[in-house]
């Protein structure tokens, strides 16, 4: 791969911003299961406004970066939202780390070359 450091730092910051914001969101769909039934409905319409800003995160990331990762990761995403809607917690939870795991290469990549250029 050949990646300049100025692009190294940008897509390792979006890449690790969006790991650790990705797995919250996985914790907290995982949570959603154990609330009380009254209490799902809020808390479900909460966790889809965090999942959508989210959402527009990585879509702000693959436009700036042009990695095709944060567009795949966008798109599941879009179906961990989608699942969440209609209440498939486990499905949601998988497609959110996949989106884990997209987002994670861009990162692995980026700290390669910040590691050969000794910032890590």
């Amino acid at each position: 791969m050949n990646m300049d450091l100025k692009t190294a730092v940008i897509q390792y910051q979006f890449a690790e911003r969006a790991k650790s914001e990705l797995i919250v969101c996985s914790q907290l769909v995982s949570a959603l299961g154990g609330f009380q039934k009254t209490e799902q409905g809020g808390g479900r319409r909460m966790l889809v406004l965090i999942l959508e800003a989210i959402r527009s995160e990585l879509e702000f990331a693959r436009k700036t970066t042009e990695r095709s990762e944060f567009r795949k990761a966008a798109d599941l995403l879009s179906e961990a939202i989608s699942m969440t809607e209609s209440d498939h917690l486990d499905t949601a939870a998988l497609r959110l780390g996949e989106a884990v795991t997209a987002s994670t290469t861009v990162a692995q990549e980026s700290w390669q070359v910040l590691h050969e250029h000794g910032i890590f």
